[in-house]
């Protein structure tokens, strides 16, 4: 269902991610469960998250909203792709922007960046974050299409 749609049907139910967030990827849409990491550039925990079935789940990343690292790269995009995962938003930058653009996925995220990011092992899983003036807890709900993404506590119809 389009996010236009879900809003005007269930507003009271529904918050914006209210962040300037670009889309990446030939799937035009995406609705599923939530999975949370947070990062500051650092993707070692982003990995480790995609190495594990998605089950249709959607990846959230608090990246601290640094656009100077990318987290996610083409390799991990794949990574995604054959482990199941609906989608993933970034509160980061991306790099491999063409490639991520052509592949059967859809990413949400700040911008772009060539720069890859540490691996030290930084971050944290499935914790509450706060990204775009939204709370986001994993087994929350996110909606996402061209108009932008939004989020649920429950799972909508």
């Amino acid at each position: 269902m389009k996010t236009a749609d879900l809003i005007d049907n269930h507003a009271e139910k529904l918050s914006l991610i209210h962040l300037p967030l670009r889309q990446f990827g030939t799937k035009t849409h995406f609705a599923g469960p939530v999975q949370t990491v947070k990062c500051f550039e650092d993707n070692t925990i982003v990995r480790a998250q995609l190495e594990t079935p998605g089950e249709g789940r959607i990846l959230v990343v608090d990246g601290g909203g640094s656009t100077r690292i990318a987290l996610l790269g083409d390799m991990l995009a794949q990574l995604a792709i054959d482990n199941g995962w609906a989608g993933i938003v970034l509160n980061a930058a991306i790099r491999d922007s063409v490639e991520i653009a052509d592949m059967d996925t859809l990413v949400f995220a700040l911008a772009t960046s060539p720069v890859k990011s540490a691996k030290e092992g930084w971050g944290k899983t499935e914790c509450p974050i706060h990204i775009g003036g939204v709370e986001i807890i994993p087994g929350d709900w996110l909606y996402g299409d061209a108009d932008g993404v939004l989020h649920s506590k429950v799972k909508l119809t």
